[in-house]
């Protein structure tokens, strides 16, 4: 079996960027992710925001030094089957404190080769 060498989890909580740009929170998610660094953010990066990650991602992996890319997953709470008033009760919630009920996952491509979800669990594949 073969061990993981320098697996590195980062944990952030949305309030702790909620403050910071779109520059600036994309430049410290890039700046743990050259660090080989899983990072899982309690919460969900704006629409915007992920585009720009994904712009500066793709400029930098010509660029630096054994940077392939990243992956990058969501999870958020299935509502599908809910009620009328849980689904209005949850994008109240959404609109006021922001999207806390997400899980935002982010990794270097050169250490996750792919995140598969499904609705009871997230599996990451390392490489």
């Amino acid at each position: 079996m073969n061990k993981i060498k320098g697996l590195s989890l980062h944990v952030i909580s949305f309030s702790e960027i909620e403050e910071l740009s779109i520059s600036e929170r994309v430049k410290r998610i890039l700046e743990l992710i050259l660090k080989n660094k899983i990072i899982i953010i309690h919460g969900k990066l704006r629409a915007e925001e992920e585009a720009r990650l994904i712009e500066d991602t793709m400029a930098m992996a010509g660029h630096v030094k054994n940077f392939k890319g990243i992956e990058l997953a969501v999870i958020e709470p299935d509502l599908k089957e809910k009620t009328f008033f849980v689904k209005m009760k949850y994008g109240l919630a959404k609109r006021l404190v922001g999207d806390s009920s997400a899980l935002t996952l982010i990794g270097p491509s050169s250490v996750v080769k792919e995140i598969k979800r499904d609705p009871k669990k997230i599996e990451l594949l390392l490489d």
